[in-house]
């Protein structure tokens, strides 16, 4: 069976919230008061959504507070189910 591999927040974020509104990492760090480093970890794969990210991503881009937030954790149950290889129990 031919699984449809899971998006990575990353993609999420940079594809259909970034570009759309033309923003670098840099610009939206700016525009919600984070570092740099911050939009670059998660764009990167190395940092995870937190809630403090997610409320400020929510509202610069017309989401609730928990959008983001919500993504990454059923994005992260998704790679653990895949992973163990288990279905839904």
């Amino acid at each position: 069976m031919n699984e449809i591999p899971t998006p990575k927040i990353s993609e999420i974020l940079a594809e259909e919230f970034m570009e759309p509104f033309n923003f670098s990492a840099y610009a939206l760090a700016k525009h919600i008061e984070v570092p740099t480093s911050r939009i670059q970890g998660i764009l990167h794969d190395r940092c995870k959504i937190t809630v403090d990210t997610s409320v400020r991503l929510g509202r610069v881009f017309g989401v609730s507070d928990r959008y983001f937030l919500t993504l990454q954790n059923d994005i992260d149950l998704r790679n653990a189910e895949a992973s163990d290889g288990s279905e839904h129990r």
